[in-house]
């Protein structure tokens, strides 16, 4: 996906870019390419953009380690403000209180969109934080009553399991 220039938007019917989505985004992994469609619309003093789009990734589950595939899909929306100071550098303190009206997108309005960049990041948002393979999913089985169980401990706790047999009771 090319990267859009913002005023070119202005000259287009309805002022809006569509881009039918059927590639792979660079920086994430996936087992199929990314299908779907993303609208972009210019709104005066702000973009709307949008997206449906969906792709098969591996996870590793968190309980047992093995990896299984997953369905990843995004339906978003996002409204990104137009401001001519935002590409400026910031040189207010490093440490400050920021208001919440303040923890937006913004580009300035004389720059460019990049939609991959902006559906790779809500694709990294829609991965599920919690990855189990199931939900049922017992984790690593470890059974300590079979005979070569010995082989599964760390021989560095041997010393202080011998310490322990010769404690009394």
């Amino acid at each position: 996906m090319e990267a859009i220039h913002i005023p070119w938007l202005l000259k287009l019917p309805e002022q809006t870019e569509v881009i039918q989505v059927k590639e792979c985004i660079a920086g994430l992994e996936t087992l199929t390419p990314v299908r779907g469609r993303m609208q972009v619309t210019h709104q005066g003093n702000y973009l709307e953009v949008s997206a449906q789009a969906e792709t098969i990734i591996t996870l590793t589950c968190d309980r047992c380690l093995q990896q299984y595939n997953h369905r990843l899909q995004v339906d978003a929306s996002e409204m990104v403000w137009l401001d001519e100071s935002a590409d400026q550098p910031d040189e207010g303190p490093l440490e400050r209180e920021t208001a919440l009206e303040d923890l937006v997108e913004t580009l300035p309005p004389q720059g460019y969109f990049q939609p991959d960049v902006w559906l790779y990041e809500q694709l990294c948002l829609a991965t599920p934080p919690r990855q189990l393979c199931d939900s049922d999913c017992p984790g690593i089985q470890i059974n300590d009553h079979e005979p070569g169980s010995a082989a599964l401990t760390d021989q560095r706790w041997q010393a202080l399991a011998n310490l322990k047999k010769q404690l009394p009771g």
